[in-house]
């Protein structure tokens, strides 16, 4: 009997996009339930049920439940991942992956989230200048992490996912200086050449750089 995987997620969301991205390099298919975190329908009592935390990614997994984007691509990979490439079994290689979902999480993420926020649910009609700033510091950050094709090396693992779901909304929002960030801009090519990225990656996080720089400006116009 084949598993039903369903993902509740939303398509603009950087964790939801790296879970995506982590299914599709496995080949799994996901019933994705695309949540809009308003509360009322039907599918966000569903939702409810399943995500004591009220927060996106949750995977169904035939009634296990996994909450939170790196918990859940572990969870695949380990499950139903042919080899452990995308997560290494050695402790060092392994050791590195969780650093630079650390890295996501607690700096790339968190500062998007961090600049983001005032103007979509605050009414901001501008982005904070330390708070751009800081954007351009988690960029050093990760060029200086970056010392081979991928940020562990050269194979590809969920560290990438997890870092370029972030990255790939920022650089449409704070721009990206090719010439002081090259590692940085070759690896984002190298990202998108994978054959699922537009899809499970690409177009959503074009649609959430432009939803935030539109709701930036529907901010600004209120002023006028």
């Amino acid at each position: 009997m084949a598993t039903t995987l369903v993902l509740y997620t939303n398509k603009k969301s950087p964790p939801c996009r790296a879970v995506r991205l982590t299914a599709r390099a496995l080949g799994l298919e996901l019933i994705e339930k695309e949540m809009t975190l308003v509360r009322g329908d039907k599918l966000m009592e569903e939702f409810l049920k399943v995500s004591p935390q009220h927060t996106i990614p949750v995977l169904d997994d035939g009634g296990t439940i996994i909450i939170a984007s790196h918990a859940i691509m572990i969870y695949l990979v380990c499950k139903y991942g042919p080899d452990d490439r995308l997560y290494p079994a050695d402790i060092v290689k392994r050791a590195r992956v969780h650093t630079s979902l650390h890295l996501d999480s607690g700096v790339i993420f968190s500062r998007l989230s961090f600049l983001f926020e005032p103007v979509i649910y605050s009414g901001k009609s501008y982005f904070h200048s330390d708070r751009v700033e800081h954007i351009r510091k988690a960029y050093r950050l990760l060029e200086d992490t970056l010392v081979d094709d991928y940020l562990v090396g050269s194979d590809l693992t969920i560290a990438d996912f997890s870092c370029i779901s972030s990255i790939s909304s920022l650089v449409g929002v704070v721009a990206l200086e090719e010439e002081k960030f090259p590692k940085i801009t070759r690896w984002i090519s190298r990202m998108k050449e994978l054959p699922y990225y537009e899809e499970t990656n690409g177009t959503g996080a074009t649609e959430l750089a432009q939803f935030v720089l539109g709701k930036k400006e529907a901010n600004a116009a209120q002023y006028l």
